[in-house]
């Protein structure tokens, strides 16, 4: 297992650095610049040369990849061009609100997903079965801002069980229970793509792993339908959806910029946002890099969980 685990972290390196290469050339290509967007619409030549070589985009593309990669190596992931401080200090004070939000969502996914799915495999119900795969549907088809304008009308305005937006109520920053309540929207609006994914790939392995010989050598053995459940198939159902997971760890930032946005949650996705509309090239680049990082994790430690899930599974 430590081996396995060390040869998967010394093979993500390059993997990273392939990536950071191809985001750096994506982001050269886009139209427009920051110089032009900070010059104003009547810079002449000479104004939009002055503000790039400020900005150190005066370079050739190469030199500018190298310069970043040495300082990301030594730990300086550049100024900011929006907020004119180091990245590093930028993402600091977000990203640990998106990991809170992140983690809120994934345990309402799981939470829901997982008997969703189980429910609508093991019942003999069609009517259940349809509302299931509707649900699943629903989930799937509307559109996350959507959702997040109509949570906040109904609980925010019409209701007014929930805040209106943001992480926390002035005055009670320090309220755990001001920002359990600023948390529940966005987390469970963020969760909704997921619960409907994830419980159809439950459903549909649980379905398959239903009618292997294993399973009904434990009932011929005496075992109640629970156990058989519980300690047989939903064990090996469930290695399809740890997979998901892991390969969507990344996902959940992209997932929650909108998310971000229609909360006002002070996070890496609402960062993402306003870094794209103002070509802050530094914070994108950190931002796709992390969304990167946390993919790679993902994949590792959904591996890692596959002889947790699995004992038959060895890694070595």
């Amino acid at each position: 297992m430590n081996r396995y685990f060390i040869r998967r972290t010394l093979l993500a390196i390059p993997t990273l650095l392939v990536v950071s290469v191809l985001l750096f050339g994506l982001l050269q290509l886009a139209p427009g610049g920051p110089a032009a967007l900070y010059a104003g619409p009547d810079a002449g030549p000479e104004d939009l040369e002055r503000i790039s070589r400020l900005l150190g985009t005066d370079q050739p593309a190469p030199i500018q990849y190298i310069r970043w990669l040495g300082g990301v190596l030594r730990g300086d992931w550049g100024i900011s061009f929006r907020y004119r401080e180091p990245v590093a200090s930028v993402l600091a004070g977000r990203l640990p609100n998106t990991v809170q939000l992140m983690a809120a969502a994934l345990i309402i996914a799981l939470v829901l997903a997982v008997p969703f799915g189980v429910v609508s495999a093991v019942s003999r119900w069609r009517a259940v079965q349809y509302l299931a795969s509707i649900a699943a549907m629903l989930g799937v088809s509307i559109p996350t801002f959507w959702l997040g304008m109509m949570v906040l009308l109904v609980f925010s305005v019409r209701l007014r069980i929930l805040p209106s937006g943001g992480i926390a109520t002035i005055g009670l920053e320090h309220d755990p229970v001001d920002r359990l309540l600023h948390l529940i929207g966005p987390a469970s609006v963020l969760a909704t793509m997921y619960i409907a994914a994830w419980s159809r790939y439950v459903r549909s392995s649980l379905l398959e792993v239903l009618h292997q010989d294993y399973i009904r050598l434990a009932r011929a053995k005496g075992l109640g339908e629970w156990t058989v459940l519980t300690r047989h198939a939903l064990r090996n159902a469930l290695l399809p959806l740890v997979t998901l997971i892991g390969l969507q760890g990344g996902s959940l930032v992209g997932g929650a910029m909108i998310t971000e946005v229609v909360f006002a949650w002070p996070g890496m996705g609402r960062l993402l946002a306003e870094a794209l509309a103002s070509r802050d090239y530094p914070v994108l680049m950190a931002a796709f890099m992390i969304m990167a990082v946390l993919t790679v994790l993902g994949n590792l430690l959904a591996d890692l969980a596959y002889g947790w899930v699995d004992p038959r599974i060895r890694l070595g």
